[in-house]
């Protein structure tokens, strides 16, 4: 269910703002959207899986909590990742 370790790199490497940068704002919201993906399919098939469903509530908390924050410093990186994870319709 976790995203793997090649995966994450190549995250990293498309969100990042400097050369090893793991820690802002728009890493962290990649990783947790692309963490997101993968537990909403494992739900498809496992429905029951109640447990699995309250780490997932934490991860969009987690990531509503970040996208709100990166919203009050700086509205055009905001607006860019937005754009470019396809969290908006």
């Amino acid at each position: 269910m976790s995203v793997t370790a090649e995966k994450k790199q190549a995250i990293i490497a498309d969100n990042a703002r400097a050369a090893n940068d793991t820690g802002s704002p728009e890493v962290q919201v990649a990783i947790l959207t692309s963490r997101i993906q993968t537990l909403t399919e494992h739900f498809k098939a496992h429905h029951k899986d109640n447990h699995s469903r309250r780490g997932l509530l934490m991860m969009v908390n987690k990531r509503r909590s970040l996208l709100d924050y990166l919203k009050k410093k700086d509205v055009e990186r905001y607006n860019a990742l937005i754009q470019k994870l396809g969290l908006r319709k």
